[in-house]
Order: C-alpha cells, then structure tokens, then sequence
C-alpha cells in the first residue's frame, strides 16, 4: 500500500521515545509534518533531530499536556493538525487494594482527560476542513484488566469509550476517530516494569521469556511487540485508506486478547 500523508500535520503527545517516537517516525516516513510533543525542552528536541536525520519534517511542542495549562501552551503553538494520535500514557504496578485515591485521579488525568481536552480542541477544525484522524493508544489492559494494575486498565477501558463516543459525535463528517489497542511491546519504560515483577538479576532475554511466561501466558506471539508494529497501525489508520474505520478498536496485541472481537 502507498500511504501518502503529504501535506498532512500530525501531532503524537508522548513522542520522545518508545512507541510515541516510533509512531511519529512512521508518520513522518509517510510525509507528514509532524509535531513531537514531551514536558522537556531538551528530551523533545533530541527526538526531532533524530527525526530530521532520517528526512522526516519534524517540529518540537514542548508541553505537559495531561494538565489544562500545558494543553493551552500546546494550542497556542499549534492550533490545528490532520492527526491527532493520543498516545500519552503511564502506568505502574500496584497491589490492587493500595491504589490511592491520588493514584486514581493522577491515572485518570493523564491517560483519559488529556486525549479528551486534545480531541475537544482538535475536532472542530478536522470537522470543519471535512478531513481528519484522532487515534488514541489503548492497551490489551483495556480488556484484560491486570489484578497488578487495576487503575491502569481502567483509564485504558475509558480511553475505549472516549473514542467510540467522539466518533458518533464526528459521524458524517470525514473525520475518523479510532482506538488502537497495543499488547505487551518493548520499551524503555516497558523493561523497568518487567524488573519489577522478575528476578532482577536475569539477563534481558531470560527476562522478557520468564515476564510472557508468567504474566502474559495468552500471547500468541509469545514475544514483546516491537514499538514500530504499533506504529505500522497508525499510520494506516491516519491514512486515506482507512476513510471506513471509525469508532474501532483495532488489535495490534500480539493475539493477547482472547477474543474474536473487537
């Protein structure tokens, strides 16, 4: 397939590393201009100059947009874009019974009210112009809530219905708004979390096989995701071609999720 995103802005929040860079990689290899987004200055312009290296158009929006003061310091820099790709999130592993009520509202802030804010802002403009793409970065955890991390799953399972509902709200009008439910994939952030739940002392490799073995047992891949299947994905789903998926969520989980549907 031929995707062609010229003259198309993209703006992935989270994009210095992992599968927030991997994605704005992707769109950017596509042809689109896209605005790499991070709370810090100096983590946002490294990631943009690794992006122009490789040819991609990239720009910096330095921004901590899980708050309503670093979104209106993001808007005012960028007040419109084609794609829009929610990808922000954090998670931790915490004993079910000792999620704060803290931890519950600072998972909720990040990882639903900041795609929520960025959609409100976005859509009007996609809508208007009669194109545009909100893409948000679900997890298997959305279905196949952890008993380790109970509130992330949570937070995950209303990015869904966020998603759903701002694709009824955009119905008719050329703009696509879709989730993308991503399995286990190998990140930074992703390696510390595998440490957390075995032996700190085995090598990387035994580690990853003894976290699927034990924690993930339903993959069928049987391996961590690579940050660019995830980002294979989206940039589909940011494409023309996908002008008839909207309101989905699409599975790039390895086979984890052991259901037909979605």
């Amino acid at each position: 397939m031929n995707i062609d995103l010229s003259g198309k802005t993209a703006l992935v929040t989270g994009s210095t590393q992992g599968i927030g860079l991997a994605i704005a990689e992707g769109l950017a290899r596509s042809g689109a201009r896209v605005a790499v987004n991070g709370r810090t200055a100096s983590r946002v312009d490294e990631a943009v100059e690794q992006l122009r290296t490789t040819g991609g158009d990239a720009f910096g929006v330095a921004a901590d947009v899980s708050t309503a003061e670093g979104t209106t310091r993001l808007l005012a820099e960028l007040p419109e874009v084609d794609i829009l790709v929610n990808n922000l999130g954090i998670f931790g592993a915490v004993p079910a019974r000792e999620v704060t009520d803290e931890q519950w509202r600072t998972y909720f802030e990040v990882n639903v009210l900041a795609a929520v804010r960025l959609i409100r802002a976005y859509l009007p403009g996609m809508t208007e112009r009669g194109w545009g793409r909100a893409i948000q970065i679900a997890s298997d955890s959305a279905i196949v809530i952890p008993e380790e991390m109970i509130h992330y799953g949570v937070s995950k399972t209303a990015l869904l219905a966020v998603s759903r509902g701002f694709a009824k709200d955009a119905a008719g009008t050329g703009v696509t708004v879709n989730s993308v439910i991503a399995g286990p994939t190998r990140t930074a952030g992703v390696e510390d979390f595998v440490y957390q739940l075995v032996d700190k002392s085995l090598p990387w490799d035994e580690a990853q096989r003894e976290f699927m073995r034990k924690h993930r047992p339903q993959s069928l891949l049987q391996r961590l995701i690579e940050p660019a299947e995830i980002a294979n994905m989206v940039t589909y789903l940011a494409s023309p071609l996908a002008s008839a998926t909207t309101g989905g969520a699409l599975r790039v989980d390895g086979g984890y999720v052991d259901a037909i549907l979605p």
